[in-house]
């Protein structure tokens, strides 16, 4: 009911849905303050209700919900305080209250929400200091965000321990103290402690180096070049000047060796190796191999895919790690992409943390060769699992394997910030794990979405034949509506066996084609394109499996517009 144009109070009967698992009201008009009758709902998986008018506090009785995974109260108009018992809710993988009219402290209580990987509090006018115990929440990694509040005092020690997190944002506070805590965050992708109060040295390692100065500005005591530096006294200044004339003096004693030391290497092995020189390697995750290893292994014989965005190989690391490296084709008119844009862009898609995406490890460009490294999935593709009969997909495997590429693909669009557009959905790039687990994969023609320009028109070739939406093809706009369309198609082929333009498929016509033609000459029989060998061993399953065909048509239709979300495709799949 996300976007709906509502208006009015939210009821307070809604407290009788006592198996309500998701209550989405998010983009609306309500007003009027939250029901505390929302914690009967015993069962609630999800709340969001953000983007209204909602007033009044947080009600205490949230305590109560037990399961709640997910709690979204954004961009509301909610004053009060956080609750305290908030704590509880010890299965909270994402509290989100931003942009409210918050006040008093954050509670020590939150600490208890072992599971929480997303926590943001921004925008709001929350005092007081950061509590020691937000620090033991060691899974957090995807953000916190505790930025524009009235912050004081010091990043408490304990933040050394947020190991794990990929993006953290303290700025606009009156924060005080050194940010060395932080010096330990080897998978921070982005970060921000602007317009604070910290003082002293930036910790000296190659992370810190790497974020731009604006991640530092407006900290008045804080030195962010070293050798820039200088005390007050004068024997401070020349004693730094010295320093700086003696490091420039090695510096270009240095650069000449090394030139030299380059020259003759290139003499001597021959210019084939050129491109080792001058690699840039950006990861985002601890990784125990290097550049170097991976390059060894970028031969024909290690291919084990060709898409339309480039090649991947098979690498195994000295470390006996084995990792997926795609190689991204070039662009087509000789002209590469600024180094900073490439990797600006990749590290968003970096920072993401999803179950059913699989992990980008890092990326490394040298100017003309582009690549990206993942975990490696061994169980191949849904299209090999499908089509190349090694082995019979039951229903409940291809059951698990679509609600996982729905969940990870509904993160995409609803949960990153910018959301990001897949561009290439389909059987091929979704993987899957031992357990069937669903994995989207293939981020090479993925883009940020920038939410004020709605549609896009797109100036590369976006997706593969049989999947790509009709509005590409007459004025080539990209939407997440686009991607909806693609995960329908991958929808029927699920259901019939068959790809998008099987040979087997009467009078060689797209799979759309040929089901909306069977639907209407036999509307009571809808078995004639389900894959015969899933009604030989289904059984009861039948309901299940038309279930998704209507999921399935709802996302083809060539209206974008008509198309649901990938939240509503995630909502009705799960709830029916």
């Amino acid at each position: 009911m996300g976007s709906s144009n509502f208006s009015g109070h939210i009821p307070s009967g809604i407290g009788l849905l006592h198996s309500l698992s998701f209550l989405e009201l998010s983009e609306n008009r309500f007003t009027g303050e939250i029901p505390p009758d929302i914690g009967d709902c015993a069962r609630l998986e999800m709340v969001d209700l953000r983007a209204n008018k909602l007033q009044g506090t947080i009600p205490e009785s949230f305590q109560f919900l037990a399961d709640l995974n997910i709690l979204d109260l954004s961009m509301n108009n909610i004053a009060g305080t956080i609750p305290q018992n908030l704590g509880k809710l010890t299965s909270l993988n994402k509290m989100v209250i931003s942009g409210n009219s918050i006040t008093g402290v954050i509670p020590k209580s939150l600490g208890n929400c072992k599971d929480l990987q997303l926590l943001d509090i921004s925008r709001n006018k929350i005092s007081g200091s950061i509590p020691e115990e937000i620090g033991r929440l060691q899974g957090l990694d995807i953000l916190l965000n505790f930025s524009w509040n009235a912050l004081t005092g010091p990043i408490p020690e304990s933040f050394s321990y947020l190991s794990k997190l990929a993006n953290l944002d303290l700025s606009h506070n009156k924060l005080t103290g050194s940010l060395m805590v932080l010096g330990g965050l080897d998978n921070l992708v982005s970060l921000d402690v602007s317009f604070n109060n910290f003082s002293g040295i930036l910790p000296d390692t190659k992370l810190f180096h790497n974020f731009p100065t604006t991640a530092f500005s407006g900290n008045q005591e804080l030195c962010i070049n070293r050798t820039e530096c200088l005390s007050e006294n004068s024997h401070a200044k020349i004693s730094t000047r010295n320093l700086i004339v003696h490091a420039l003096f090695s510096a270009t004693i240095t650069i000449v060796v090394v030139t030299v030391a380059v020259f003759l290497f290139i003499r001597v092995h021959g210019a084939k190796h050129e491109d080792l020189l001058d690699w840039h390697f950006t990861p985002f995750q601890k990784l125990n191999f290097s550049v170097n290893d991976t390059l060894k292994s970028l031969n024909d014989l290690n291919i084990i895919g060709k898409g339309c965005s480039g090649v991947v190989f098979r690498v195994e690391t000295p470390t006996k790690q084995v990792v997926a490296v795609k190689k991204l084709w070039p662009i087509k008119n000789g002209e590469y992409p600024e180094r900073d844009l490439f990797s600006a862009e990749v590290q968003t898609l970096g920072s993401i943390r999803h179950k059913n995406i699989v992990r980008l490890l890092g990326c490394c460009d040298n100017g003309k060769t582009r690549l990206l490294l993942f975990d490696y999935i061994s169980n191949g593709s849904l299209a090999g699992l499908l089509h190349e009969k090694n082995m019979f997909l039951d229903w409940d495997a291809r059951y698990k394997i679509i609600l996982g590429a729905a969940q990870g693909l509904s993160y995409l669009h609803h949960d990153c910030i910018p959301p990001i557009v897949h561009r290439d959905i389909k059987a091929n790039n979704i993987l899957v794990g031992p357990q069937f687990d669903a994995f989207l994969a293939d981020f090479g023609l993925a883009k940020l979405v920038d939410v004020s320009e709605s549609p896009r028109a797109s100036n590369t070739v976006a997706g593969s034949y049989g999947y790509i939406a009709p509005e590409y093809g007459y004025n080539m706009w990209i939407t997440e509506k686009s991607d909806v369309y693609s995960f329908g198609v991958v929808l029927l082929e699920v259901l019939t066996g068959l790809e998008p333009t099987d040979n087997s498929i009467p009078d060689g016509v797209h799979i759309i084609t040929w089901i909306n033609t069977e639907l209407r000459e036999k509307r009571k029989d809808f078995t004639t394109i389900i894959d015969q060998m899933l009604l030989l061993r289904s059984g009861t399953q039948i309901h299940e499996m038309l279930q998704v065909l209507g999921v399935a048509l709802l996302c083809v239709n060539p209206c974008p517009k008509e198309r649901p979300t990938m939240k509503d495709v995630l909502r009705i799949t799960i709830v029916g």
